[in-house]
């Protein structure tokens, strides 16, 4: 079984940063993809980043030069370090992986709240 574990997540002021990690446990044979999402309070889910076992990388424009997403594929883990931080996000922050176990899936994390403000 597969488990996806967030942490890092917490209070900040508008400016401040904080860094999120996520660790991928089970009987896991390849990581191709791990990123992160963010729901806001009465929005949808929206994709933040996204990064690749060889290293490449994508983000959504809202967060493109203060987040920046890496990893470290010997601890199946992936962090999310987020500069600069605004009120707007604000928002729980859920890690995705795409994982190979006998079969491939998408899968989870529980989610850690980030609040921004002062």
């Amino acid at each position: 079984q597969v488990q996806l574990v967030e942490s890092g997540g917490g209070l900040v002021q508008p400016g401040g940063s904080l860094r999120l990690s996520c660790v991928a446990s089970g009987s896991i044979f390849s990581i191709p993809t791990m990123g992160w999402y963010r729901q806001a309070p009465g929005k949808q889910r929206d994709f933040i980043a996204r990064i690749t076992s060889a290293g490449s990388t994508n983000y959504a424009d809202s967060v493109k030069g203060r987040f920046t997403i890496s990893r470290d594929n010997a601890k199946n883990t992936v962090y999310l370090q987020m500069n600069s931080l605004k009120p707007e996000d604000t928002a729980v922050y859920y890690c995705n992986a795409t994982i190979v176990t006998s079969r491939i899936g998408a899968y989870w994390g529980q989610g850690t709240q980030v609040t921004v403000s002062s």
